[in-house]
């Protein structure tokens, strides 16, 4: 019987050092299986040596990632989660747990020790606040084991068969060798970076960031931003501020999570599914932007279509089918209005009656030069009133192009 049978045969006997002892050499064989690491993760756990469960549980979730077992990833966050709580980690267990609530809710066991974390969680005094913190990602960082003290070394110890009394012993503690855990060397402000993704519920931003104090560090969230601050070790203090966002957020369902080398923050979509182009707008919401541009586009076309008559200029090309067009003549012929007549308030050059932007957009086509007016003529035409430059040397390229509004869709219409 190979190993890993054995170990798996102890395991179910409640022989836990057996197991430990199996599985270890198992692993001697298989150094990388997610399987084994899981299975002594358990046995570690179940003879109450919490810091070995943990770090076993740890690894069992790198390997499972890099062989892309997802029923191995599950069951190796599980183990992590209470490895986690049996160290009073008790926040961490909380999210690692509903990372697997995530994955497999219907996992057996997992409810339990949610409701179990929750329980304890409630009942935590102000004086063990640092239980609640959460410094852990979803995924382990490479080397990140918990050191283990005297008694943990003690149960891991092998068990010895003492060949002269016929009775089995086992060894003896040992002290610990294992330094304590240091914090990494601060990154300097002028290299902090900075990266997202988002999916349909949310935006994950991290501050690529090391050695940010955890207790320390502040991070906000409002309906439309978000803030991080904390001291660095030159002395003064670094701020991050992101406002306005790009779509209003959730702030009571925002996640953080103040790690080593980095801070993930999961900013909650206030509309899930809307898509976001950037982490920041230029507009303060979407309906106000929307409606700005609607209101331009009915001015400039006001505007580029009431004003009179211009001198007849060269050809430029053009991407139209029919040939080179005369944009001056375009221009000429789109503008002339047959109803406009002699001394009316249409015809004053000073007329100020009806809406503020179309006015505006009245006095800048009327003011600009021929070359900028055949570039605003040629761009607002041909991009079906979507466009409007002032650049002919770029315009006189070629056709521009349809671009309609966020959130809008051209369409081809029948005649």
């Amino acid at each position: 019987m190979d190993q890993s049978a054995l170990g798996k045969k102890a395991l179910s006997e409640s022989n836990y050092v057996d197991a430990i002892k199996h599985y270890t050499a198992a692993l001697q064989q298989s150094p990388t299986s997610p399987a084994y690491l899981i299975q002594r993760a358990t046995a570690y756990q179940r003879n109450k040596e919490y810091s070995r469960a943990l770090n076993d549980a740890n690894r069992a979730v790198l390997e499972a990632r890099k062989h892309a077992k997802r029923e191995q990833i599950v069951e190796a966050q599980f183990r992590r989660g209470v490895a986690l709580y049996s160290l009073e980690r008790y926040g961490d267990a909380e999210f690692v747990l509903k990372v697997v609530k995530r994955m497999d809710e219907k996992f057996k066991g997992l409810e339990l020790w949610i409701n179990k974390t929750k329980l304890t969680l409630s009942k935590l005094g102000p004086e063990e606040e640092g239980k609640r913190v959460c410094k852990v990602g979803e995924v382990p960082e490479e080397g990140d084991d918990v050191p283990t003290d005297a008694a943990t070394n003690a149960g891991a110890a092998a068990t010895e068969e003492n060949t002269t009394g016929g009775t089995s012993t086992q060894a003896q503690p040992t002290p610990s060798t294992h330094a304590p855990p240091q914090q990494p060397q601060q990154t300097p402000a002028d290299k902090i970076r900075h990266e997202w993704y988002q999916n349909n519920q949310n935006v994950y931003f991290t501050l690529l960031a090391k050695g940010v104090p955890s207790d320390q560090a502040q991070i906000d969230f409002t309906p439309r931003s978000l803030n991080i601050s904390f001291p660095l070790a030159t002395g003064s203090s670094y701020d991050f501020t992101l406002e306005p966002l790009f779509a209003e957020i959730d702030p009571q369902a925002c996640t953080k999570r103040v790690l080593s080398a980095k801070i993930e923050i999961g900013l909650a979509k206030k509309v899930h599914g809307k898509k976001w182009r950037a982490l920041e707008s230029d507009a303060p919401s979407t309906e106000t932007s929307d409606s700005v541009t609607t209101a331009d586009h009915d001015a400039v076309k006001a505007a580029v279509l009431s004003h009179p008559p211009m001198s007849t200029g060269p050809v430029y090309p053009t991407s139209s089918k029919s040939g080179p067009k005369d944009w001056d003549k375009v221009t000429t012929d789109a503008l002339r209005d047959p109803s406009a007549k002699p001394g009316t308030a249409e015809e004053d050059e000073d007329f100020e009656g009806g809406d503020e932007s179309n006015i505006f957009f009245k006095k800048l086509f009327k003011g600009a030069t021929p070359e900028v007016q055949r570039a605003m003529m040629k761009s607002y035409t041909e991009s079906n009133g979507t466009a409007l430059s002032t650049n002919w040397e770029e315009v006189s390229k070629g056709k521009v192009e349809t671009s309609p509004p966020d959130g809008m869709q051209a369409r081809e219409w029948d005649s």
